[in-house]
């Protein structure tokens, strides 16, 4: 069985869409996370509410408030 965990190892420094709640989603590349799936991204495009909200260098998403993880 694959855990979460396994999946996020095997994303680091690749393209990733993280949906949050509140209709927010950054686009960009997994640069780290922890056992409490908190993610770090780097090059982010943040959308909000289906429109693009600018570009961030580094995000830190707080693992409570993700919906999902998922290749963009």
């Amino acid at each position: 069985m694959i855990k979460p965990l396994q999946i996020l190892h095997a994303s680091l420094n690749k393209p990733v869409l993280v949906a949050v709640k509140g209709g927010r989603e950054y686009r960009g590349v997994l640069d780290g996370y922890d056992q409490h799936m908190n993610v770090v991204l780097k090059n982010v495009e943040e959308i909000i509410n289906k429109e693009s909200r600018g570009v961030l260098n580094v995000a830190i998403v707080r693992g409570d408030n993700v919906i999902y993880i998922s290749p963009p």
